[in-house]
């Protein structure tokens, strides 16, 4: 997840609307994620790095949505699709810790589908960022889960990212480099849920 830094006026919460989708809508948002995400990762994409092309970025997200419990919210403001964030809980079959290089205490990667959401993405397109809507985005997708901690994974050099998540509550724990092709080392956090 990359933040622009330029701050721009927060918005009124009342120009914001949150919408939350399961499994089977959001595959039928697919046209919306990728708009977002053009519009949120622009020198992302421009960069040429193939991690980060919108092919490889939509076929993450197939993979992503067919998670079982599968959780987006999208913001939109006046129709227009702004922002989104979204994840899934952790099952005992999970491959979210396959990339880890070292677990950070004995029974870490246990998971049983309660006990650990993963927060995967969380983008606002360019022109809206500085506005406080990823912080409310974030919130949004969070407050509705009943697991104890959620999980993300960040790219240690993104450095206004990882200012936002420290401030939001989040610790590091450990470093993971997961087995999608051209993936980076990413920094694992944690952050506890309060139920």
């Amino acid at each position: 997840y990359r933040m622009n830094e330029q701050a721009n006026d927060p918005l009124e919460a009342n120009e914001i609307n949150f919408h939350r989708f399961g499994v089977a809508e959001a595959r039928g948002l697919r046209d919306t994620v990728e708009a977002v995400y053009t519009r949120s990762y622009v020198a992302a994409i421009m960069s040429g790095d193939q991690f980060d092309s919108i092919e490889a970025f939509m076929h993450r997200f197939d993979s992503y949505a067919s998670q079982p419990n599968f959780d987006l919210v999208v913001a939109y403001r006046d129709g227009e699709a702004i922002g989104q964030t979204w994840g899934w809980p952790l099952t005992e079959r999970t491959q979210w810790w396959a990339g880890l290089l070292s677990e950070p205490e004995p029974d870490f990667t246990d998971e049983d589908g309660n006990r650990t959401f993963a927060l995967s993405e969380i983008m606002v397109s360019q022109e809206w960022t500085g506005r406080g809507i990823a912080h409310a985005l974030h919130d949004e997708l969070l407050l509705a889960r009943t697991e104890s901690r959620a999980t993300l994974l960040v790219e240690p050099e993104n450095a206004t990212a990882y200012r936002a998540y420290l401030h939001w509550g989040w610790r590091r724990v450990a470093q993971s480099r997961p087995g999608w092709d051209h993936a980076p080392t990413f920094d694992v956090l944690v952050l506890t849920l309060d139920k």
